[in-house]
């Protein structure tokens, strides 16, 4: 059986448009990402400031897009996809991230809000028996209609997470697959987080997760990390694969993250590290020493964050990201 595929390249501020395209390919992305459908390319914006390693990063999106096109995939098949966040505005936060300056100023791609007026929702039932959805909305899951049919590429960064431990691939899905009521599944966030995999692989003809690990977070993410300069990206059609690599380069055991021993189990992907292909870049000894703890989100960043953000804007990557074109 042919294992599964996870490419890793070191890259920098002055290659990483150019690293792009070789990490796609060299996971193969386009077996997983059929052309003869549409493509959401799922933006995470865990804050509508700019704080690094918390949201998709710019040049992230810009290098997606980019080997996209260059690959023959249709501008009018591609559009960036949002959803909600209670206490988070996706509008705010897709111009301090500056994704719109790339997926509209740059590539006059479409922007969709999945919450906005117009974007329908409808009641799923899925295939595969559920963990723990069926339970926590026992009227029905609901779920954007505009995604049913169309390809996904997750655009996650790697960061820790005060809830499921890490954040990746398939805590992107979370963002864009369930209503605005999703922190009901908090106390059963790892369940959840299976249970959306199985509706993925039942609703999408394609799956594929490009993650950004130029800047890193540390500590109680999503939005009182430490971000770290680690100079990494990483991508792989198999979602339960990239994030138990990327779990074992931050220092953690993959399958002691229930998430991903879950979902490892339930076959939905492989969570060991030892049955993965990693190719590209070794991650041998590949350690980060990263951990969670709780943390208060407004003291973090008016007293903490706001330094680190500061410290992290004179780096090479800050200053890649303060040069990406102003909104239009």
């Amino acid at each position: 059986m042919t294992r599964p595929r996870v490419a890793v390249l070191k890259t920098s501020p002055s290659t990483v448009l150019h690293d792009d395209p070789r990490l796609m390919r060299l996971a193969d992305y386009r077996q997983f990402v059929p052309k003869n459908h549409e493509t959401a390319l799922k933006i995470n914006i865990s804050w509508h400031f700019f704080y690094p390693a918390c949201s998709t990063t710019p040049w992230q999106l810009d290098g997606v897009i980019a080997t996209l096109l260059e690959d023959g995939y249709r501008k009018e098949s591609l559009f960036g996809c949002h959803n909600r966040t209670v206490g988070v505005s996706a509008r705010r936060g897709e111009v301090a991230n500056k994704h719109k300056q790339v997926l509209v100023g740059k590539y006059g791609l479409r922007n969709v809000h999945l919450y906005e007026a117009g974007e329908e929702w409808i009641r799923y039932t899925p295939k595969a028996k559920m963990r723990v959805l069926d339970k926590v909305y026992p009227e029905g899951t609901r779920i954007p209609k505009r995604l049913v049919g169309s390809n996904v590429i997750h655009l996650p960064t790697m960061k820790t997470h005060v809830f499921p431990t890490i954040t990746g691939a398939r805590k992107n899905a979370f963002g864009g697959l369930l209503f605005e009521k999703r922190h009901w599944t908090h106390a059963v966030i790892h369940e959840t987080l299976v249970d959306l995999l199985a509706i993925q692989k039942e609703i999408h003809p394609g799956l594929f997760a490009v993650m950004d690990g130029t800047f890193a977070g540390d500590g109680p993410g999503p939005r009182c990390m430490e971000p770290l300069v680690k100079n990494y990206i990483l991508a792989s059609g198999d979602m339960v694969a990239i994030d138990a690599i990327a779990a074992k380069m931050r220092g953690f055991d993959p399958l002691s993250i229930p998430f991903i021993r879950l979902a490892h189990e339930q076959g939905l992907g492989c969570g060991d590290p030892r049955d993965i292909e990693v190719v590209g870049d070794s991650i041998e000894g590949v350690d980060f020493h990263f951990h969670v703890v709780l943390y208060h989100d407004v003291y973090g960043y008016n007293f903490v964050g706001r330094a680190r953000v500061r410290r992290a804007l004179d780096t090479e990557w800050g200053r890649l990201f303060l040069s990406t074109q102003k909104s239009r």
